[in-house]
Formats: structure tokens, sequence, C-alpha cells
């Protein structure tokens, strides 16, 4: 083990701030989808409702490890091959962060949706009779109360996302469990190198979920 740690450590550390930018990419785009379809799914709009549950439902009924194959090689072979005319390519990380973002996404879209929703509805009707309208209203008086609620949540959902990086090793990206394997290959020491690597995970994890606890006791003291 500690022949890993010196002739390795730096390559694995690289790694795990390799997982840690893919998570964050991820989970930052994922925001983005999830607060759109988890407005969608809020609105007294049937179809956007309805527009909202297919896609949720798509995407969490998929096995991320077939959406990263479909994203990584069936999305340029559509382009090229079956339209053609197109060259489309994408890196691993490219690929990576799009199939994190569409499946923490569908996740964060529900996260979303119900925050809105644990909002009293009265929140609305108040800023409407005061003249706001429907999205200003959402976005000044609904939508700060319910991030309010959501941030350990939030967290909690990079801590998914950081753990299903490791899916992204079969397409390739350079992340702690792909660099893993090759440390493995080069020094045949399987169960020194999961160990150190299981330890850098649960160092992170740790870490993150103490915080999610720590920031969802100082919310719930400030209500």
């Amino acid at each position: 083990m500690i022949k890993i740690l010196t002739v390795y450590g730096d390559m694995l550390l690289v790694a795990l701030g390799r997982t840690i930018l893919l998570a964050l990419l991820g989970l930052f785009f994922a925001c983005i989808i999830g607060l759109f379809f988890g407005i969608l799914g809020v609105l007294k709009n049937r179809v956007c409702n309805i527009i909202s549950q297919i896609f949720v439902d798509l995407i969490r009924g998929v096995p991320m490890i077939v959406l990263a194959f479909f994203v990584y090689f069936g999305i340029p072979y559509y382009f090229n091959t079956i339209i053609g005319g197109f060259n489309v390519t994408l890196s691993a990380l490219q690929a990576g962060t799009i199939c994190l973002a569409l499946n923490c996404g569908a996740y964060m879209a529900e996260i979303i949706r119900a925050g809105i929703l644990s909002v009293d509805i009265g929140q609305m009707e108040a800023a409407r009779s005061l003249g706001l309208s429907y999205g200003m209203a959402m976005r000044k008086v609904v939508l700060p109360q319910a991030i309010r609620t959501m941030i350990p949540t939030f967290i909690n959902q990079f801590v998914i996302t950081l753990k299903d990086t490791s899916i992204l090793s079969v397409i390739g990206f350079p992340e702690l469990v792909n660099t893993a394997k090759n440390v493995q290959a080069n020094t045949f020491m399987a169960f020194q190198t999961w160990a150190i690597v299981g330890v850098m995970y649960l160092i992170v994890i740790t870490i993150l979920s103490r915080s999610a606890k720590v920031l969802e006791r100082r919310l719930n003291v400030g209500r």
C-alpha cells in the first residue's frame, strides 16, 4: 500500500480532482435542467406537466451505464451516419457531463418540484395580488423559500452524483475508478489499490454528508 501511495499517489489525487470536477459540471447543468422541468411540473398546464413527467420517467427508467453508452456512441453515430453530413465527436468529459446532467437533472426536477410545492400556496397568491406576474412571483417569492429547504438535498444529490462518476469509467474518462484500474494492472495489488480508492471516496463523501447535516441544522434554527 505504501508503494502505491508513493508511486501512484499523485496520479490518484489528480484522478480524484477530475472526478470532483465532473460531478460539479454535471450538477451545475443538472440544476438548470431540473429547474426547467421542475417548474414545468408545477405549472397549471396539463401539457407542461406531462412533458415534465415524461422526461423524469424516461431518464430515471434508463440505467446510467446505458445512458452513458447512448450519449458517447449513439449520438455521434446518429448525426454522422444516420443523418449524415455531420462530424460530431464527443470527448469522454463532454459525454460524461451530458450523461450526469441528464441523469441528475431528472432527480433534481423532482426535488425542485417538491420544494416549490412545499411553499404555502398563499405566498404565490399574495405575490400575485400585489401585481407581480407569475414568473416574477416565482422568482422573487416562491423559489427563494423553496431553495432554502432544498439546499441539504442538493448536497445529498451531489454525493450521489459523485459516486455515479465511477460508472463513466466505461467510456474511458480518467476519473478515479478508471485510474485505479490502471494502477491495479501495473502493480497487481488489487486489494490495496481498491482499499485506497475506497478511503478516498469515503473521505470526500463523509465531508459532504457532514456539511449537509450541519447546513440543515443551521437552516432549521434560522426558521
